[in-house]
């Protein structure tokens, strides 16, 4: 069972919402560590960095997130 997912080409696919889900943690994950250890080698305290890594989350372009996950499925 697919996700119908409208890219910014306005092309309709269909894909696969683990991978989509997979690739969005991943990049969450990711986006959360870099900010996180960029903080704290910029002297800022734990409670500091963890909130540099949050705003790194909430500030995420989950939709491009989306839509590479959608194009590296095709493949």
């Amino acid at each position: 069972m697919g996700l119908l997912t409208r890219l910014p080409t306005d092309r309709t696919v269909m894909a696969d919402p683990k991978i989509i889900a997979e690739a969005v943690r991943k990049a969450c994950i990711d986006a959360a560590l870099e900010a996180y250890e960029d903080a704290q080698i910029r002297g800022l305290c734990r409670e500091g960095a963890w909130e540099v890594a949050i705003g790194a989350v909430r500030s995420l372009d989950v939709a491009a997130v989306i839509a590479a996950s959608v194009e590296d499925g095709k493949d």
